[in-house]
């Protein structure tokens, strides 16, 4: 398969390698081109600056999650129809959880066999940037890294000097060099920016950042580079054919609720879902839904509002009881609680699973996540080793009642031993799944929703509620 690609990525976070990103898929849209953006690792904010600055849905590639096959191919699928991919790098490029560096973003570049721009935070350097690019070369020698954009320059001065040297000690090129006093910082939350859906004029933050770039690299030259790889193997790409059940799924999504994978999303579709997607601070009732879908996010920042739409939280537990199949994590897990409790004050949540969730100041589990299934429930069999990813500020209280479908091999989840809570139909999780790693998820969680439509259409008919 012949589909140009480039990654970018950093010696280190916070060099400004998602500003770039954003800006050259900015760019390179401004000249016409499809540009299908990938973000490496379990990552919900920095995919939706890319999805909205490239016009075409970010995916996520992690080798953690799901293995290297199904990760191939799911590239290659998901490039269908673009002009070029682009990839954002985690952490530094060659960070990984493993001792051989499988994972990390360099490992993830050679898989894909893309060529690696660098970007670093040129603050307070000259020569040694050179050094540092050297090393990064010479480290894993089978990783290409194709040339340098440097972040944070003080002047001309500045530049020439730092190109001088990465061309004789280097020989690659600078391939752009963005002003340390350019207005292009996103406003920062936690370990990341904020999410697109909450920053105020995020459109004209990603013009201004188009602006820069374009004014500050080469843009002819790094899609030189892009150009210049090899075909990959055909993975051999199977479309998939539309599950046998046809059911109404409900999705809340909105400022509270804005962490979806769209593979997850696709998933539940090509299953057999019409999604339906529900303003959990707007909308008054519950639509006519056969499942409930509920992702991450930040319910904290909105817990007022959640609290206000009295209305659609007794929907929600009304339709928990009464058995609709609902699935969430994180945030969604924090919003079927009884309360979200910050800062002191008690917000009223939806109240299907009998705990209250405190908001900390630092995180209480954050990283990837390995658990076994050891209690029956309709979403995962009992056995299934699982893996997933956490990152949440909250714990729960008040946990004495609650029933768990996982058993922590790593992470940490509700308490460090356990997660998944189930009632009823309901599976809540702080560990949040991709579809591409957990294949069955998606079938599991339609079927058990068209067999719970019959079941109360059968219901019905002879009489009953």
């Amino acid at each position: 398969m012949q589909i140009p690609r480039l990654m970018i990525a950093a010696p280190q976070g916070r060099s400004g390698k998602t500003t770039v990103a954003i800006g050259l898929c900015a760019a390179l849209r401004e000249r016409g081109l499809k540009v299908k953006p990938f973000k490496k690792g379990p990552d919900y904010i920095d995919p939706s600056w890319l999805s909205e600055s490239a016009g075409i849905v970010c995916c996520n590639l992690d080798p953690f999650l799901c293995d290297q096959a199904t990760l191939l191919r799911g590239f290659q699928a998901s490039c269908r129809g673009a002009d070029l991919a682009l990839i954002e790098g985690s952490m530094g490029l060659y960070d990984s959880s493993s001792e051989d560096g499988e994972g990390s973003s360099a490992w993830l570049a050679r898989q894909l066999q893309s060529p690696i721009v660098m970007v670093v935070n040129s603050m307070r350097m000259t020569r040694s940037v050179a050094a540092m690019v050297k090393g990064y070369m010479d480290f894993e020698p089978e990783t290409r890294i194709a040339g340098v954009i440097l972040n944070n320059v003080a002047g001309v001065r500045h530049v020439d000097t730092i190109v001088r040297s990465l061309e004789q000690h280097c020989g690659i090129p600078v391939l752009g060099a963005i002003p340390k006093d350019a207005d292009v910082n996103i406003k920062e939350r936690h370990l990341g920016i904020v999410p697109l859906k909450e920053q105020d004029e995020a459109d004209a933050m990603i013009d201004r950042i188009c602006a820069v770039f374009k004014g500050h690299a080469d843009i002819d030259k790094i899609l030189q580079i892009a150009y210049s790889v090899p075909a990959m193997p055909d993975q051999k790409v199977t479309i998939s054919t539309p599950g046998a059940y046809k059911i109404r799924m409900g999705v809340l999504a909105d400022n509270a609720f804005t962490f979806y994978y769209p593979e997850n999303l696709e998933a539940l579709r090509q299953a057999g879902a019409q999604l339906i997607y529900v303003d959990s601070m707007t909308a008054r009732r519950l639509p006519d839904i056969d499942a409930l879908y509920i992702g991450g996010g930040f319910p904290e920042l909105y817990a007022a509002d959640l609290e206000a739409n009295a209305s659609l939280r007794k929907d929600i537990s009304e339709a928990a009881e009464a058995g609709l199949p609902i699935y969430a994590e994180c945030a969604g897990l924090m919003y079927l609680c009884r309360s979200i409790i910050k800062a002191g004050r008690v917000y009223r949540m939806c109240g299907v699973i009998p705990a209250d969730v405190e908001i900390e100041s630092k995180p209480q589990g954050h990283g990837y996540v390995v658990a076994g299934v050891v209690s029956d429930n309709p979403f995962f069999e009992k056995g299934y080793i699982l893996r997933g990813h956490e990152f949440h500020y909250s714990r729960l209280q008040n946990t004495e009642a609650l029933s768990y479908a996982y058993r922590i091999q790593r992470g940490h989840g509700v308490d460090g031993q356990s997660d998944g809570i189930t009632y009823k139909n309901v599976f809540a999780s702080y560990t949040h799944i991709h579809a591409w790693g957990v294949p069955s998820w998606a079938h599991n969680f339609i079927k058990l929703a068209a067999i719970r439509r019959s079941t109360n259409k059968i219901t019905v008919q002879n009489g009953g509620y």
